[in-house]
């Protein structure tokens, strides 16, 4: 099964400067247009591993409130287990593309895992300039290693590394938004799936673009997850929207960038805002980013927390099955 990737697209498009039509978004979309030059304000950068837990507990809350999506640094990962996930998975895309193909989903195929670039509904037939790989990286009885490149032969051992390190971030983040909803401390973590919280890996590859003014690797959304967490590389991509504009964020090197999720506003009833955030994409260099998307399993039931529902503070959202929450949102029917 052959597929037409971004990657085939960007090698044959780079010496004609051009890129095929399905690529190039509208003017209300387009980067050059809508990126904002001016003063950027600063997605908040936290330190996790500050002792006073109070002042970290607002921070997250804050940010959480305000942004939608921070960056916290200290936050435990040793930088060899970052650079070492980066490093096979670059590896991974810079393979033939016969033996990435050895992982990619079928065209029928239920699941979201594997390799590919189709991913959901586009307006008007518009396409991402990306490629990517998906795959769950823990619980264990969710894993499906058929879906897991055997090259290069370190790739396994460097995705469970990382996902072993990132169940620690992952508990310290769902405490701090638990507290600060006045809730006990595992209450988040719980209504999202407890120990069967699935994370779901996906990586992005955005490669060079001859005409990076007009494209977008992924095109605006929020996350369908409770809360994502996100490696970028050093290429700059990310874009937050604010006050009406579209920022860059900027990259830190070893910090993980958090984005606050649909599941999250949910269950809080909107005291967390979900980040409505794009990337685009450069003319020289490969972007790549590595998020974890902290999803519940398929039939978790999520809605506004009974706790933070009453007659002044009604339910703002729906309570349904996490499934159907995201075959409404791939298939763009309104919730």
């Amino acid at each position: 099964m052959e597929l037409k990737t971004v990657q085939a697209i960007a090698f044959s498009s780079m010496s004609a400067g051009i890129i095929p039509p399905e690529f190039i978004r509208s003017e209300k979309e387009q980067p050059a247009i809508t990126t904002f030059h001016g003063y950027i304000p600063q997605v908040p950068t936290i330190d996790l591993s500050d002792p006073d837990e109070e002042k970290l507990t607002r921070l997250i809350v804050e940010a959480s409130s305000e942004w939608g999506m921070f960056q916290i640094v200290n936050h435990g990962i040793p930088s060899d287990v970052i650079s070492n996930l980066q490093k096979v998975g670059k590896e991974f895309f810079e393979l033939p593309q016969e033996e990435k193909e050895l992982y990619a989903k079928s065209p029928d195929s239920k699941s979201i895992q594997g390799y590919g670039s189709k991913l959901q509904k586009e307006v008007e037939g518009k396409k991402a300039w990306v490629d990517h790989l998906f795959h769950n990286i823990w619980p264990p009885p969710a894993i499906d290693y058929q879906f897991w490149p055997k090259k290069p032969p370190t790739y396994r051992a460097a995705n469970e590394e990382y996902a072993k390190w990132l169940q620690g971030v992952a508990d310290k983040l769902f405490g701090r938004l638990s507290l600060g909803l006045g809730l006990g401390e595992g209450t988040l973590k719980e209504s999202v799936g407890g120990d069967e919280l699935l994370y779901l890996l996906k990586i992005n590859y955005y490669p060079p673009c001859p005409r990076p003014d007009l494209a977008l690797g992924v095109v605006a959304h929020t996350d369908m997850s409770a809360i994502t967490i996100l490696i970028p590389n050093e290429v700059q991509g990310l874009q937050v929207f604010r006050d009406d504009h579209w920022f860059d964020v900027k990259y830190i090197s070893n910090a993980l960038v958090i984005h606050v999720g649909d599941q999250l506003e949910i269950l809080s009833n909107g005291k967390y805002k979900a980040v409505l955030h794009r990337t685009t994409v450069n003319k020289e260099k490969t972007r790549m980013s590595w998020p974890v998307f902290l999803e519940p399993p398929s039939d978790q039931v999520v809605g506004p927390l009974p706790q933070l529902v009453n007659e002044e503070n009604p339910a703002r959202y729906k309570t349904k099955k996490y499934s159907d929450y995201v075959y409404c949102k791939l298939n763009k029917i309104p919730q």
